[in-house]
């Protein structure tokens, strides 16, 4: 590995561990200030953060080819505003469970996929330019599905509405943008 692969990981490592903080912190917000349909919006102050989050109307697990019966934690699609972080329109997804290591997980947005990467229960784009990508493709759509490995070969389908998308981002935009 030479160094500015060795130097572009380590970046990703440290940016999924920020991230990751940040995401816990969103996953037991009770601080909810808007619903727009399949979406909802929430706001945090200190520090400030706003983001807008969905769970799936559809779930598919599978274990060789079968479908099966599987315990999840929560399975949630975030897209998050920091403003004291520069951060604007960062795409996450949990599964509700550990992420086969060194998998990734397919966003599927109207037949554009998307790579996201995993770690732990957490998985993200590898960078802001494909944050924006995945919003632009959410904006525009009307579903989008997530295909992820668990850590015990489940394969797992998520399929989540898109049906207000568009208003939530905007609000969680607007609320975090002073």
């Amino acid at each position: 590995m030479n160094m500015k692969s060795y130097l572009a990981r380590i970046g990703l490592t440290v940016g999924l561990a920020l991230a990751a903080t940040a995401a816990l912190a969103q996953a037991d917000s009770t601080n909810r200030v808007a619903v727009e349909t399949a979406w909802a919006v929430f706001v945090e102050n200190d520090p400030k953060e706003c983001w807008s989050v969905s769970s799936p109307k559809q779930t598919v697990n599978t274990r060789d080819g079968r479908v099966v019966a599987v315990r999840r934690g929560d399975i949630l699609m975030f897209v998050s505003f920091r403003p004291g972080s520069g951060t604007a329109g960062e795409v996450s997804f949990t599964g509700g469970y550990p992420f086969a290591p060194g998998s990734t997980v397919k966003l599927d947005v109207g037949g554009t996929a998307f790579d996201l990467f995993v770690d732990g229960e957490w998985a993200w784009p590898a960078s802001n330019e494909e944050d924006a990508k995945i919003v632009a493709a959410l904006r525009r759509g009307s579903e989008a599905v997530l295909t992820a490995r668990s850590a015990r070969g489940t394969q797992t389908e998520d399929t989540f509405s898109l049906f207000g998308f568009t208003a939530a981002m905007d609000e969680a935009g607007k609320r975090c943008a002073n």
